[in-house]
């Protein structure tokens, strides 16, 4: 057994095969997937997973160097943007950019894949770029 908390095979296979630089999005249950990213779908119902739950338990495993948020997550202010602000201010996630919703979605045609969650709030997604333990 694992001694971190992260027990989802595809998604510790992810992470172990990240590069600097490369994107990975955790995502509210709404966030479209483009074609050809790949999907973890860790959805089960409304809210379980919640985006923060997993946030966390992905920081556990990837090394981030920055993170991007869209700009309206700011103006909507649902509550796992809390987490975000307090995780931003422990340095867990580095450098903060923000996009317009456009042009995050546009974004996340890049990443190495997309985690679905059960989270049901608006905006409540995040682009983690990867960075390096050395």
């Amino acid at each position: 057994m694992k001694k971190t908390p992260l027990l989802n095979v595809a998604l510790s296979r992810l992470i172990a095969s990240l590069g600097h630089g490369d994107m990975l999005v955790i995502g509210d249950a709404g966030l479209p997937v483009p074609p050809g990213v790949e999907l973890i779908d860790l959805a089960l119902t409304h809210g379980v997973p919640q985006f923060t739950d997993t946030l966390k338990v992905v920081l556990s495993e990837m090394q981030v160097e920055s993170h991007v948020l869209a700009q309206e997550i700011l103006e909507r202010r649902p509550a796992p943007l809390a987490v975000l602000d307090e995780l931003n201010g422990s340095g867990a996630l580095g450098r903060r950019d923000l996009l317009s919703h456009e042009q995050f979605k546009a974004l996340s045609r890049q990443a190495r894949a997309i985690v679905r969650t059960g989270e049901c709030q608006p905006y409540c997604n995040i682009v983690l770029v990867a960075g390096v333990t050395f």
